[in-house]
Order: structure tokens, then C-alpha cells, then sequence
């Protein structure tokens, strides 16, 4: 299997940097483009090339992906908060899908062979069964989730009408942080329950809100299936090794453990590990949160040349509390 040049579109956010990393590590020659809308260049590793952008700025991206001969495109980009979905659903159908399909039409004039895309679990909306398997039906209940699924499609149209294939991994709950220490999630107003509850824990904020008590799960709270973020940028590596040796088929996986924790065990963990509780302050129940996101994780485990190997959610936990003691990053040159 040969490694092409790959372009990772907002390499310089939380995810998009574990991917770069582990790009790097297996050998990959990598680029990253990035508006820094709410990425920090700090995050793109030493070496790595840095073009400053927008994924919906054709010309930029299509002689940007010439230029470097890319043959294959890690597509991150995107807006990625549930609630603001909500309240700003324009945003999202701009930032998510309008601008996935121009980075779209510039790989396909460009040439690129292969094109992986950071799907969610929110394309379920409220899950029929759990765990969900991707067959399942895509009924998305927030805007956040229906921009990904229209990606998701216009992806699949665009690979039966041209020369490349897809993968759209639909990620679950991403928490945690490279082992190393070298990146982890380091923007501000997050509401990701795990990097909310380490920045109460290392005293950023008062106490943590718990949206909901009284959902039909064992404690009250939502469940989640919570992967590690170094475990799933793992599995983008292994995606995109598929990809280039099935040029003819494309992809669709869950990223996920195939088990869930609620809030409540979240919050515990966190306890466990700082012997010091937190401050939790009950609210009502959030719009656009199903009660319980669990993953089947079968197929992407029998597809591909991967395995979690991070999978402990004190594990989860204490890599994002290690990180989170770490920061404030230096300022990005």
C-alpha cells in the first residue's frame, strides 16, 4: 500500500491534530489547512506545512491540493456544537455542508483519489436500538447532525459519478488527549462533557451542570460512548490505508467502544481520579440530547487493521486531565 500525500482540513483543532500526529508517526507525508476560526496553529506539529484558510475557498484548496500532488484528503473542518446548531442552524449548513461541498468540487477537479470525512454519531438522531448499528436509520434531530448526513450523501453521490471513494467515519463521544502530551482540546466554551468536567476539576469553573436527571437510562442521565481521541485518530489511519487498497468501494463505520457511561460515571471517574468532587449542579434537560448514544462497533473492527487499545474511561479521563493542567497553550507564532 502506498502512502499518497494527504491534506488534513482543520489539522490545527482537536481532533484534526491527533490525526496529524498519527499521520506523522506511520509516516505519512502530511499538510494542514486551517482558518483558525477555533483551531491554535500550536497544535500542528513542527515540520508540518501550514496554510492558512477556508475549505470553502475553492481556487486556495484546488491549487493547493495540485501543487502538493494530495492524493487523499482527512476532512475535520466543520462547526461541531449541538446546542449552537440549534440556534444558529445557518452556520452549520454553511460551515458543515456548503463547505464540504467545495472542498469536494476542488478534489475532484484536483484529482484526489480518496476522501475521508469526520462524520457523527448525531446523524441517528434518536436511536431506534441500542447499540446502533450504521444501517440503522439516519434521522437526525439537531442541525448539527442533518449538516453531516447531507455531506455524508453528497460524499456518495460524488464517488458514483467520479473517480474517487469515501469514507465517513461517524464518530461517538471524543474525549481525552495524545498520551504524549503533544496536543489535546484546548478551545475555550467547550461543552463536551469530559474537557467541561477537567476544567472544573483544575478550578476554570465552579462546579459542572448535569443537563437532565430523569431520562429512561439506570441513573437519570444520558449515556454515551465515549473513544479516545488517540484511539480514533488510529482508526482514520487505518480508514485511509482501506481506502487506498479498495479504490472501488467506499466506507461508512462507527467510531465507538460498544459500551456506554452516563454522566453521573463520567462525573465519578473524574472524583476518582482528583480525590476531590466535583460540584454538580442539576439542570433541565438539554435541547437536542437523545437520552443514549451507544455504538455497535463490530464493523469497524472486522473491516479494518484496528482495536482499541485506550478504551478505560479513567484512562479517557486522566489523559484530559493531564492535558488540561497543562494549559494555557504558549501563543501560536
Amino acid at each position: 500500500m502506498s502512502k499518497v500525500p494527504v491534506l488534513v482540513t482543520g489539522g490545527a483543532g482537536y481532533i484534526g491534530s491527533h490525526a496529524v500526529l498519527a499521520l506523522r508517526d506511520a509516516g505519512w507525508d502530511v499538510a494542514v489547512i486551517d482558518d483558525l476560526s477555533t483551531g491554535n496553529k500550536a497544535l500542528v506539529p513542527a515540520g508540518v506545512p501550514f496554510i492558512l484558510g477556508s475549505v470553502a475557498d475553492r481556487p486556495l484548496v484546488e491549487s493547493l491540493l495540485r501543487e502538493r500532488g494530495i492524493g487523499a484528503i482527512m476532512h475535520f473542518a466543520g462547526s461541531i456544537v449541538v446546542p449552537e446548531s440549534i440556534e444558529q442552524p445557518l452556520d452549520y449548513y454553511r460551515n458543515n455542508t456548503l463547505a464540504s461541498l467545495e472542498l469536494a468540487g476542488a478534489a475532484v477537479a484536483a484529482g484526489v483519489k480518496h476522501f475521508l470525512f469526520s462524520s457523527t454519531a448525531a446523524v441517528y438522531g434518536e436511536a431506534e436500538r441500542v447499540p446502533i448499528r450504521e444501517e440503522d436509520r439516519t434521522e437526525p434531530i439537531n442541525p448539527y447532525g442533518a449538516s453531516k448526513l447531507m455531506t455524508e450523501r453528497m460524499l456518495a453521490d460524488a464517488a458514483a459519478a467520479h473517480p474517487f471513494n469515501f469514507g465517513a467515519l461517524r464518530y461517538f463521544n471524543v474525549a481525552g488527549a495524545d498520551p504524549a502530551g503533544r496536543s489535546g482540546q484546548a478551545g475555550k466554551g467547550s461543552t463536551h462533557l469530559i474537557k467541561v468536567a477537567v476544567e472544573a476539576a483544575t478550578g476554570k469553573r465552579d462546579s459542572i451542570a448535569v443537563f437532565g436527571g430523569d431520562y429512561p437510562t439506570p441513573d437519570g442521565t444520558c449515556v454515551r460512548d465515549y473513544i479516545h481521541v488517540s484511539d480514533l485518530a488510529a482508526a482514520h489511519v487505518a480508514a485511509l490505508e482501506w481506502l487506498i487498497a479498495n479504490p472501488d468501494e467506499n466506507l461508512v463505520l462507527n467510531c465507538g467502544y460498544g459500551r456506554g457511561h452516563s454522566v453521573l460515571e463520567v462525573l465519578d471517574a473524574v472524583d476518582r481520579l482528583t480525590n476531590l468532587p466535583l460540584k454538580r449542579v442539576m439542570q433541565g434537560r438539554r435541547a437536542g440530547d437523545p437520552a443514549e448514544l451507544v455504538s455497535s462497533n463490530a464493523r469497524i473492527v472486522e473491516t479494518l487493521e484496528w482495536s482499541p487499545r485506550l478504551a478505560d474511561i479513567d484512562t479517557i479521563v486522566g489523559d484530559a486531565l493531564a492535558w488540561e493542567r497543562k494549559l494555557p497553550l504558549p501563543p501560536a507564532s
